[in-house]
C-alpha cells in the first residue's frame, strides 16, 4: 500500500516533518534529489544543509528569534534538539557547526525505521497521496510545473544570497580583534576595523565593481533583510554604516574607540579554521570579490573558501493558496512547507516543517488538528503566512509584531517595551505548553529524547521573568 507520507525536500522543513511523522508512527517516504542531482548552491548531500549563514539568529531569552527556538524546543523539535548539539561560539547568537549539523540530522533521519530515505527527484505530485512539498528556493523546473498546475497560481521568484567564507590561517590577526556587538555572548567575533578613509575606499570600490550578467529570464527581486553588499551601497554611502558595517556597540579595545565601520566575521566550526564574512552576501564576480574583499583590514591576504553568490528562491502565494494547516485549498492532501510557503530563515523553516508533520501525522491518524494559539510564535508565523495580503506577498521572518498585543497592561509595562516582550514570552509559552498539552497525538519529551533542562515549563501560575535577565 506504500507510505504513510510522501516528502519531496530534504532541507530543514523537509527533515523536521518527516521526524515528527514517523515518531508518531506513520511511515514516510523522504525524497531528496541530491546528490544524484546537484544544484547550485549546496556543497553536499546531506539532509539539513545549511546554505548561506551558519546561524540560527539570536538565543538570547526575549528575542522573537530565541521565542521561536524556545517553543520548537518545548514541542519536541529534532532539528533544534541537534543545532544545540552542534553549536559554535557566536556571541547571542545560537551559531551550529554545519557539517555536524547536516551530518546529525542525515543519520537521524536514515537511522528511522519508519522513514525511506531515498536519492530521486520528485518531478509530479501525486493526487491520490498525502504529501508535503518542501523542496524550498531551488525547486526543480519540473515540480514547480506540477505545483502550477496544481495551484492555478504562478510562482512567485525573487534571489536570495551568500556570504563569502575565509579560511582563518590566512587573516592578518595585527588588524583584527575579538569582540561582540555590546559585549554580549563573550568575544566570539572577530572584528575588523574601519578609517573613514578605509571606509571611502571600499565603498568607491564596490560602487565600481563588476557584477555576475543577469540571464535573460532572471527577475531579481531581492529580499529587503538580505540584500547583497553591493546593493546596499547602490542606496547612499552610508547605508553599509548602517547594515552590515554597522560600529555601534563595538569598542576597539586597542584605541578605546568605536570604529568608523567594522565587518564581523564568525567562526564557521568548532575548531576556528574558517569564518564567514556576516552580512555580506554580494552577486560580484569571483575575481572581483577577491579584490574588493581584500581591502578589508586584516583580509589583505586572505584565501577565499567560497565567495559570495546569488541563488533563485521559488515560493507560493501562501495567503491566497494555504489553509492553516499547511495545506493546499486546490488539494487538500498536499501540505508546504520551508521556503516554498513563505517563511524566511533556518528557524522559521525548521517551525512550518514541524507544524506540517503535526498536521499531516493528525490527518493520517484521523485525529482532529489545531495549529498553534496566535498568541504563540509559531502559530503567529502561520497565522501570517495564510492570512497575510496575497497582493504583494513577500517572505517573512518571526518578529514581535506578528504576535498580538496584550491588551490591559499596566501603564508602567506597556510602555516599557522591554517588559511588554517578557510579557508577550510569558503568554505564548504557558499558551504553548496548554496546547501540547491538548494534542492528541502529543508524546512525552523523553519519547523524543529532549530534556527541558532549564527550559522546563513552570507549574502553573509560575513565571519565567527572571529567565530573561539572566
Amino acid at each position: 500500500m506504500g507510505a504513510d507520507v510522501i516528502i519531496a525536500g530534504g532541507g530543514l522543513a523537509g527533515s523536521e516533518a518527516a521526524w515528527q511523522l514517523a515518531e508518531r508512527g506513520a511511515t514516510v517516504e523522504f525524497y531528496e534529489m541530491r546528490p544524484q542531482r546537484p544544484t547550485p548552491a549546496h556543497k553536499t548531500g546531506l539532509l539539513a544543509e545549511l546554505v548561506c549563514s551558519n546561524s540560527l539568529k539570536s538565543n538570547a531569552p526575549g528575542a522573537a528569534s530565541w521565542l521561536l527556538k524556545e517553543e520548537l524546543r518545548r514541542a519536541g523539535s529534532l532539528l533544534l534538539r541537534m543545532a544545540d548539539e552542534c553549536a559554535v561560539p557566536g556571541g547571542a547568537a545560537l551559531a551550529v557547526d554545519r557539517e555536524r549539523f547536516s551530518a546529525a540530522v542525515t543519520k537521524a533521519i536514515d537511522g528511522h525505521p519508519l522513514i525511506e530515505l531515498r536519492r530521486e527527484e520528485v518531478k509530479e505530485i501525486p493526487l491520490d497521496k498525502s504529501m508535503l512539498v518542501a523542496t524550498g528556493p531551488l525547486t526543480s523546473d519540473a515540480l514547480a510545473r506540477s505545483l502550477q498546475c496544481l495551484t492555478g497560481s504562478e510562482n512567485l521568484a525573487f534571489y536570495d544570497s551568500i556570504s563569502p567564507i575565509v579560511d582563518a590561517e590566512t587573516l592578518n590577526m595585527d588588524c583584527i580583534f575579538r569582540a561582540s556587538r555590546y559585549g554580549k555572548g563573550g568575544e566570539d567575533y572577530l572584528n575588523c576595523p574601519m578609517t573613514e578613509a578605509e571606509y571611502r575606499a571600499f565603498y568607491e570600490a564596490l560602487m565600481g565593481a563588476e557584477s555576475v550578467a543577469a540571464h535573460e529570464f532572471e527577475d531579481r527581486q531581492y529580499f529587503e533583510a538580505c540584500l547583497p553588499i553591493e546593493e546596499l551601497a547602490r542606496r547612499g554611502f552610508d547605508t553599509l554604516r548602517f547594515g552590515p558595517m554597522r560600529p555601534v556597540g563595538i569598542i576597539d579595545p586597542r584605541t578605546g574607540q568605536r570604529p568608523y565601520a567594522v565587518v564581523q566575521l564568525r567562526s564557521e566550526n568548532l575548531r576556528f579554521s574558517s569564518y564567514n564574512l556576516v552580512g555580506f552576501q554580494n552577486h560580484l564576480k569571483f575575481p572581483e570579490q577577491k579584490r574588493i574583499l581584500r581591502m578589508i583590514p586584516g583580509l589583505e591576504k586572505a584565501e577565499f573558501l567560497r565567495f559570495g553568490q546569488i541563488h533563485r528562491n521559488t515560493y507560493i502565494n501562501a495567503p491566497k493558496l494555504l489553509e492553516a494547516d499547511l495545506s493546499l485549498r486546490a488539494a487538500p492532501q498536499v501540505f508546504i512547507a520551508g521556503q516554498l510557503s513563505g517563511v524566511e530563515g533556518y528557524v522559521e523553516c525548521i517551525a512550518t516543517g514541524l507544524l506540517a508533520g503535526l498536521a499531516l501525522a493528525h490527518r493520517v491518524r484521523q485525529k482532529p488538528f489545531a495549529p498553534p494559539p496566535r498568541t504563540t510564535a509559531l502559530g503567529s508565523l502561520v497565522h501570517y503566512i495564510t492570512h497575510a495580503s496575497p497582493d504583494h506577498y513577500q517572505p517573512a521572518n518571526i518578529a514581535f509584531d506578528l504576535l498580538p498585543p496584550i491588551e490591559g497592561l499596566p501603564r508602567h509595562i506597556a510602555r516599557d517595551r522591554r517588559a511588554r516582550r517578557e510579557r508577550q514570552c510569558e503568554r505564548a509559552l504557558a499558551d504553548l505548553a496548554d496546547w501540547l498539552r491538548e494534542l492528541p497525538l502529543a508524546l512525552p519529551p523523553k519519547a523524543i529524547g529532549t530534556d527541558p533542562g532549564p527550559y522546563a515549563i513552570p507549574p502553573t501560575g509560575g513565571k519565567i521573568t527572571d529567565r530573561f535577565h539572566g
